[in-house]
């Protein structure tokens, strides 16, 4: 079971920067999780939330906001952290070391993305990263467009734990996924984690801080497990196989 670090390192330094990411890499992870979205200019930055006010204490919609503006933020400090900035997506992928796999999370709740599974496939297309890159979403929209960009590319749906199960698990999923599915981690069983396998999909889970759990999915077959905190998840896994 691979160990995808949560927005980077989220637990030790600030989630979605460079600093979570180089931490991602300290603490042994085999690779990171990320946010991806479309600002106001265009340009491919690497945040989770659609506003700056949890983050920096701004009332700044990211889709609508230059990143030239953007790139001034502290996204560091309220979260107990040192100051740091929201990168852009090329920054990341170039900080990352060659063999870091890279879950990428399109983030988008409209219809419209604004170019963003198209911009994502083709950076990571130009880049040569398709080997050690998946593209995951809660909007199939999302998918099904990185799928007519670049159908080599690895998808995977992220299934919401706040909406029907059924359809999101057996009717979008087969749809969108080329490569995973992406549950939260309290919806799986050992029966569902072996119904996915059976069909060919390795299952991403998040987000797991709880040695117990992080036992028991390897246990079930999970492929990735999603974590805050990679250094104390290895420690736990060694420790069960010691």
């Amino acid at each position: 079971m691979l160990l995808l670090a949560h927005r980077g390192a989220s637990a030790d330094a600030p989630e979605n920067t460079l600093a979570a990411f180089q931490e991602a890499v300290a603490q042994g992870a085999d690779g990171v999780e990320l946010d991806a979205m479309v600002c106001g200019s265009g340009e491919v930055v690497v945040c989770h939330d659609e506003h700056l006010q949890r983050l920096a204490g701004l009332p700044w919609e990211v889709r609508t906001t230059s990143y030239w503006k953007l790139k001034g933020a502290d996204v560091g400090s309220r979260l107990g952290f040192k100051p740091e900035r929201i990168p852009l997506l090329e920054e990341v992928l170039d900080a990352l070391p060659s063999h870091f796999l890279v879950n990428i999370e399109l983030k988008c709740d409209h219809a419209d993305d604004g170019g963003l599974s198209q911009k994502v496939a083709e950076l990571v297309t130009r880049r040569g990263l398709a080997g050690r890159v998946v593209i995951s979403s809660f909007n199939p929209l999302c998918l099904f467009r990185t799928a007519a960009a670049a159908p080599s590319l690895r998808r995977g749906f992220l299934i919401d734990p706040d909406k029907r199960w059924g359809p999101q698990a057996y009717v979008v999923t087969p749809l969108v996924s080329s490569h995973s599915v992406h549950p939260y981690h309290g919806q799986c069983t050992p029966e569902r984690v072996e119904e996915w396998r059976r069909r060919g999909l390795r299952v991403a889970v998040w987000t797991v801080d709880d040695p117990t759990r992080a036992r028991q999915l390897e246990e079930m077959g999970v492929s990735y497990l999603i974590t805050n905190k990679p250094r104390a998840m290895r420690e736990a896994l060694r420790g069960k196989a010691a």
